[in-house]
């Protein structure tokens, strides 16, 4: 059974007008799993350390930090490897080392042990997105790389919400739940790896790119876009998860399991829209899909400041700003991730996407770092500010549109009638 849903998966995507190669194909089936996990853990990583291995609440949050500082530091250091040695082979280390740092957090008993689980961990975090959205789009012929950052992004979110949901039910259970969830993200990891192993081909090693980083930060263009995204990450993508959450409790008094359907929403939202917005995008200004997303965003920022004087449809008026942030993302989305392939030399391509990488986990980082200590002064700062940084963000992207290569700046209109061939993933 299984060999027939995995073989009749490409002419599934043709039907659809996606054009992707069976190997792309089978490389989403492991980005699906790796959210899987990740879906099932996220959401208890604290309450775990905290009530499961007695370490204070403030350790808890230190361990669960390192994974994302740590990431930082690993993001822009995984570029070279990337561009030296191919998106496949960091790829399955980055994997690797989660498994590792997951499984290791899963039996960690004591500070130490959690702060080294972390650590490998975080490495992995920070190397793992840049690896995999080059190898992506190393897989893909250039006039469907935004179908496939949108399957992508459709099988991260459909694995990250049934994740949330079955991490629910396991965490229940107490500290073995808790320790099953960590084993079960670390195998994820692993299966990801082994379909990375198994359906990619080797790539051939490649001689340092001359220039380095330096090449990368004289492209005017592409930092501003850079930079453009840390806010629009910070926004689009931090502000749901960790500064609306405790508004919702102490400003609307939601209780906890309605805020969980928060997520879930904006999840369901973006496995629905993610993959019509992309086929739109076709033909269109990438800057405009951004600059629409982020404005999509603040509007959504502003909706979630006026719930309180909706009354009786507060919370509904969260669900459908939840539901807005999600079409904001896939709007960003469909344009981000192509235009930067579009963007990178050849040989530098894992240094671009390493940067890009770097601007995501920053603007993750800044979300609930600024975003909670506004939220303590005023909420009606905290959402007034998000939504002005958005709409700074959408005038940025379309100021950038005219330093873009004239091949760079429309998102294509595949060649359906073009049977999709699997590109080697060395040619990054």
């Amino acid at each position: 059974m299984t060999r027939v849903v995995l073989a009749t998966m490409p002419s599934f995507g043709r039907r659809l007008g996606l054009g992707l190669s069976r190997e792309l194909w089978l490389v989403q089936i492991g980005v699906f799993l790796n959210a899987l996990g990740w879906g099932s853990v996220l959401p208890f990583e604290v309450i775990y350390l905290h009530d499961g291995r007695g370490f204070s609440l403030g350790t808890a949050g230190l361990v669960v930090g390192t994974l994302t500082g740590v990431a930082v530091i690993a993001a822009p250091c995984a570029g070279p490897v990337i561009d030296r040695f191919g998106a496949r082979a960091v790829a399955a280390g980055a994997g690797f080392a989660l498994a590792v740092g997951y499984g290791g957090l899963a039996f960690a008993h004591t500070e130490a042990a959690a702060f080294v689980a972390a650590a490998v961990g975080g490495a992995g975090n920070g190397a793992l997105l840049p690896a995999q959205s080059t190898l992506i789009a190393a897989l893909s012929e250039r006039d469907v790389r935004h179908h496939a950052g949108a399957v992508s992004r459709v099988c991260t979110n459909a694995g990250f919400g049934l994740g949330g949901a079955l991490g629910g039910a396991v965490a229940a259970l107490g500290l073995a739940g808790f320790v099953a969830l960590f084993l079960l993200n670390a195998v994820t990891y692993l299966a990801y790896v082994g379909v990375l192993l198994a359906v990619v081909r080797r790539a051939p090693r490649r001689e340092p790119a001359g220039g380095g980083y330096r090449r990368v930060l004289r492209d005017g263009a592409f930092v501003r876009l850079a930079a453009t995204n840390t806010v629009i990450i910070a926004v689009g993508w931090g502000v749901l998860p960790w500064v609306i959450p405790p508004y919702a409790k102490s400003d609307l008094g939601v209780r906890p399991q309605l805020i969980g359907l928060l997520l879930l929403a904006n999840a369901a939202a973006v496995v629905v829209a993610q993959v019509p917005v992309a086929k739109a995008a076709e033909g269109r200004r990438r800057v405009v899909m951004m600059a629409a997303g982020a404005v999509v965003i603040a509007a959504a920022c502003l909706l979630v400041l006026l719930a309180p004087a909706l009354g009786a449809t507060a919370y509904a008026s969260l669900i459908v700003a939840s539901v807005v942030i999600g079409l904001g993302e896939c709007l960003h989305t469909s344009a981000l991730m192509p235009l930067v392939a579009d963007l990178a030399p050849e040989n530098l391509r894992g240094r671009y996407m390493s940067t890009v990488g770097l601007s995501w986990w920053i603007g993750l980082a800044l979300a609930p770092t600024l975003g909670t200590r506004l939220l303590a002064v005023s909420s009606a700062l905290t959402f007034t500010g998000c939504a002005l940084a958005a709409i700074a963000a959408a005038a940025s992207m379309l100021a950038l549109d005219a330093r873009l290569p004239a091949t760079a700046r429309l998102t294509p209109r595949p060649e359906l009638s073009v049977r999709p061939k699997a590109v080697p993933a060395g040619s990054n």
